[in-house]
């Protein structure tokens, strides 16, 4: 395999700095950036070596790059309405790690999760978005089994839902291959009130 793991930041290393980068973002204060034509040009002529991938949510409240504080380049991000794969979000996953060689995965769930409610609250799903709750009613079914409801019961899905799809992630032979490699994958939940990132 092509991987270039050894080149990279360490597992530990990246998860250290999206925690760091966090910090500054509930602190407001912000890294220097460099987002002008000098580092565009940059990441064209050496290529990109982000050295996280994030699997995210697509809710506008949550950009990655943003709440992680990092810039371009920095961060390989896939986002899915409620943090879910298919197998092209997969591809998508193991191009970051196997291609790019990033040795951390992070899947980022967060708090009120729209994409959660719609499947909690059941009834039809139209068109394309019954493929997003399809594979959020198994955590339902999960969190609703031990009595939950209501807002406990989004929040716990919310949580799960990051495991399940942590678990299908892992059923990957490249990422499984990965893992024997020095790749780390953890479970995290943003919180759109206090700007945090929980590790679960």
């Amino acid at each position: 395999m092509s991987h270039s793991h050894a080149a990279g930041r360490s597992a530990e290393e990246a998860l250290q700095a999206l925690m760091e980068g966090n910090q500054r973002f509930r602190n407001g204060k912000f890294k220097e950036r460099d987002l002008g034509s000098a580092r565009r040009i940059d990441l064209v002529e050496n290529g990109q070596k982000p050295f996280a991938v994030v699997l995210a949510c697509s809710d506008s409240r949550v950009p990655v790059e943003l709440l992680f504080d990092q810039g371009m380049g920095d961060i390989f991000v896939v986002r899915v309405a409620g943090n879910v794969v298919d197998p092209v979000a997969l591809g998508s996953i193991e191009y970051g790690l196997e291609h790019l060689g990033a040795n951390l995965l992070m899947v980022l769930g967060h708090s009120n999760c729209g994409a959660v409610k719609a499947t909690v609250d059941g009834g039809e799903a139209p068109g394309s978005i019954a493929a997003i709750v399809k594979k959020i009613q198994p955590s339902v079914a999960k969190m609703a089994a031990n009595g939950l409801s209501g807002a406990e019961l989004c929040s716990r899905v919310e949580e799960e839902n990051v495991f399940t799809t942590i678990r299908e992630i892992k059923a990957s032979p490249i990422v499984h291959h990965l893992m024997e490699h020095g790749l780390k994958i953890v479970a995290a939940k943003y919180m759109l009130d206090s700007g945090e990132v929980i590790l679960m």
